[in-house]
């Protein structure tokens, strides 16, 4: 096979074009700015960012006055620098129980009442199986309470069984039902940790009028609530408490500078939010202050705001800070599903989520390998002496636990740049949604090639000559090209 030999002129072009923006990167970045505005997002005055508190106010406050000093404009349809959002607060009853065919149900244990209000009595019951619009036809809900099987067929990962019981619980109350309950009943997910991280306010989109419809999982991983065991039920949930929320996503842009390419968007995000105050650890600190996760990610969109404002790229650039990540992806998914720019007009997303690293020679991109674009990231990240490597836990299912899969499931091809981690190992556990993500504990020379590694990847892809394309026989490759029109 010929070896093709590129003229010496142009080869040493190449290496001057990436030898220059390395340097403008380093030139424009302002590493004592990047660590004060990072130092801050990880304070304990924020109070471990969590959007169902008043301190979440500070967050939002101090990243949208960082894109207007920066000069990032605001987006049309927008609330000045914020995308607003109907948040709904549900806290758990302060009691529940729930009798079916001689089987006790009660709140925390085997009964997680969800969402709706208080409610008590004797109800009939109607088995719906998987709960699907054809389940639901024709059947007599008024002042019944329907029962069903969590998730759907082949739709059974955790953000599947909201997103089903979501649509579910509007075709009960559509018909009539006085409640839903669905039978919690999927193997290879444990009730212990569902309990565990269930039994607490939980948050939702409001999506129109408030519904007051009580949605409810019992435990039933041995499939034993059907047949003559699903006659009634004698129910009391008592101190339900139902809270609105407002909700900001923080958003800003810049436009390209070439005629045609300036009308694409490549989108740069990460999720602001955090868990916020919990148990006390060992030495009593209840603060979660989420350093890592993903505080870190937070500036490096920042940062990258204040340097493409300064050296604006061929493509527009879409900066988004999402709220609510750990409530469930609810902030990247509202704008997905109401966007303030076109999707099919998005051509990328580089995403930021962490949960924290243990090899500071990396940057681990999750999705590597799955878009044409994703060269350019290594490219990048080596120009900053360091390497990128694809999803070491792939079986963690990680490219479907965060923001980027919402932009994925439109079409948007979206990897996530993440801190580098070779294994889910005692490192990464001893900082994970753990009050010991602090900046104190950061490695910040790292922080500093993190962040400028992830300005100089988005670069590339912004002056890209090409558009980026799911690989092959990727999972999403049709939905792109029905988004795209290719």
């Amino acid at each position: 096979m010929k070896k093709l030999v590129l003229p010496l002129g142009l080869v040493l072009f190449s290496g001057t074009l990436a030898f220059s923006q390395k340097n403008e990167v380093e030139r424009l970045f302002d590493e004592k700015d990047a660590i004060s505005e990072f130092t801050y997002l990880a304070s304990d005055e924020l109070k471990g960012r969590d959007p169902a508190r008043p301190e979440m106010k500070l967050a939002y406050t101090f990243i949208a006055e960082q894109l207007k000093k920066a000069g990032a404009k605001t987006l049309e349809g927008a609330d000045g620098y914020y995308q607003n959002i109907p948040f709904r607060l549900s806290s758990p009853p302060k009691s529940g129980t729930i009798s079916i065919g001689g089987t006790e149900f009660s709140q925390g244990k085997n009964l997680l009442v969800l969402d709706g209000k208080s409610f008590s009595g004797t109800y009939e019951i109607v088995d719906l199986g998987f709960g699907s619009e054809e389940d639901f036809a024709g059947k007599d809900l008024k002042g019944k309470i329907a029962i069903t099987n969590v998730g759907a067929p082949n739709k059974l990962n955790p953000n599947q069984l909201f997103s089903e019981g979501r649509d579910k619980s509007k075709r009960a109350e559509a018909a009539g039902a006085v409640a839903l309950i669905e039978r919690f009943n999927v193997p290879s997910v444990p009730w212990q940790m569902i309990s565990g991280f269930l039994n607490r306010a939980q948050m939702s989109v409001e999506q129109g009028a408030a519904s007051d419809l009580p949605y409810i999982w019992i435990e039933d991983v041995k499939n034993q609530m059907t047949g003559e065991n699903l006659k009634s039920a004698v129910v009391s949930v008592e101190g339900k408490v139902n809270t609105p929320v407002e909700g900001k996503n923080v958003v800003a842009w810049i436009e390209g500078t070439d005629p045609q390419l300036k009308n694409e968007y490549i989108l740069l995000s990460a999720h602001y939010d955090h868990v916020g105050v919990g148990t006390p650890d060992a030495e009593g600190d209840s603060i979660f202050n989420g350093a890592r996760d993903n505080a870190v990610g937070t500036v490096a969109v920042i940062n990258a705001a204040k340097y493409f404002t300064e050296n604006p790229p061929k493509r527009s650039v879409l900066f988004a800070l999402w709220t609510a990540e750990e409530k469930g992806l609810l902030g990247s998914a509202y704008f997905a599903n109401n966007p303030l720019v076109p999707l099919d007009k998005i051509i990328y997303n580089l995403n930021i989520d962490n949960a924290g690293y243990n090899d500071t020679s990396i940057i681990t991109v999750i999705g590597l390998g799955r878009t044409s674009a994703d060269f350019l990231i290594e490219e990048a990240v080596s120009d900053f002496g360091l390497t990128a490597k694809a999803d070491p836990s792939p079986e963690q299912g990680l490219y479907d636990r965060s923001d980027n899969v919402n932009f994925a499931r439109k079409g948007i091809p979206a990897p996530s740049f993440t801190l580098g981690f070779t294994a889910f190992d005692d490192t990464i556990q001893q900082y994970y949604h753990k009050a010991a993500d602090e900046v104190e504990s950061f490695d910040l020379d790292y922080a500093k090639l993190y962040w400028k590694s992830y300005i100089l990847s988005a670069e590339k892809i912004a002056n890209w000559d090409q558009k980026p394309t799911w690989v092959a026989g990727d999972k999403y490759e049709e939905v792109g090209k029905t988004l795209y029109g290719n």
